[in-house]
């Protein structure tokens, strides 16, 4: 029982991001479907899927089509009661749902002034009155978040990772892409979402498309992207590789990637560049090294 997940692209599309980790993050069955969203393709490929408009779309196993982000995170929690999407406990989950609310239909500013953008860090930013604002009541939502609910061993706003954390894990990319300035706590919850595994996988498959012109390129120096540094790896033509199948798919190998003065072995050019992103990302690769 597998959904189908329709997506824009990964290094610059938050919804796509967001939804995306609904399925990653608690275990659910999903194939993803890219869409035109920069190449002007986006409403004939959502076509079929009508009246949707915008990505991330959703379609349930039995074909039922679920638009918005908001949507699609109360349908999964509503279908997969067990996953945990959202904090157990009922006060917590009541703050939850308002956090997710407000990330849904509020900071204008940032969103406008800060656009996602996962291919590299951006230095020398001045954030405006208004991007200020919007940090600043993003901070008291997460502050109230974690005083109430988090435990302690645990870096998400309600201990364990919830749709709550899915839905800012963008705003913690901004936070961090652009060098916003915000308190201690806020930057560690920051940092936390750009060491997620998930999320680096995400970026990682961000990483395998070249774009000319960039989206949304700042007239600004570029950065180093503040997450963990990936483990260094290239594509190289040919083996011999250490594996005879390739680590996702179990299909032969037909491209390759070294790293660690070793050769290993994928079924395609996506799988090899996705790994030479972020080699440590991805658990079946890392498993091998």
């Amino acid at each position: 029982m597998t959904y189908v997940l329709h997506i824009g692209d990964r290094s610059f599309s938050s919804w796509s991001l967001r939804g995306w980790l609904m399925f990653e993050k608690f275990g659910l069955p999903v194939r993803t479907i890219m869409t035109g969203l920069y190449t002007g393709t986006l409403a004939e490929d959502l076509a079929p899927l009508a009246p949707a408009r915008f990505v991330p779309v959703m379609e349930t196993p039995e074909g039922v089509v679920v638009g918005d982000t908001q949507a699609m995170a109360e349908t999964l929690a509503e279908r997969h009661p067990d996953a945990g999407l959202w904090p157990a406990d009922p006060a917590a989950r009541a703050l939850a749902r308002w956090l997710v609310a407000e990330m849904h239909s509020g900071f204008t500013a940032l969103r406008i002034d800060c656009p996602m953008y996962l291919r590299h860090a951006w230095a020398g930013f001045v954030p405006s009155e208004a991007v200020r604002a919007d940090l600043n009541r993003i901070e008291s939502l997460w502050t109230l978040a974690r005083t109430r609910h988090r435990r302690a061993e645990s870096p998400w706003l309600f201990g364990a990772y919830s749709l709550a954390d899915a839905f800012y894990a963008p705003v913690a990319a901004r936070i961090a892409g652009y060098g916003l300035s915000v308190g201690a706590e806020a930057r560690a919850y920051a940092a936390a979402h750009l060491a997620d595994p998930a999320f680096r996988r995400w970026r990682a498959m961000g990483q395998t498309i070249d774009y000319d012109p960039m989206p949304y390129a700042q007239n600004l120096p570029s950065a180093p992207w503040p997450g963990p540094a990936p483990r260094p790896a290239r594509a190289v033509e040919t083996g011999p590789a250490v594996n005879a199948a390739c680590p996702y798919s179990g299909k032969p190998v037909t491209h390759f990637l070294e790293t660690g003065g070793r050769i290993y072995g994928f079924c395609n050019a996506f799988c090899r560049d996705k790994s030479v992103a972020d080699p440590e990302a991805w658990p079946a690769l890392a498993v091998l090294f």
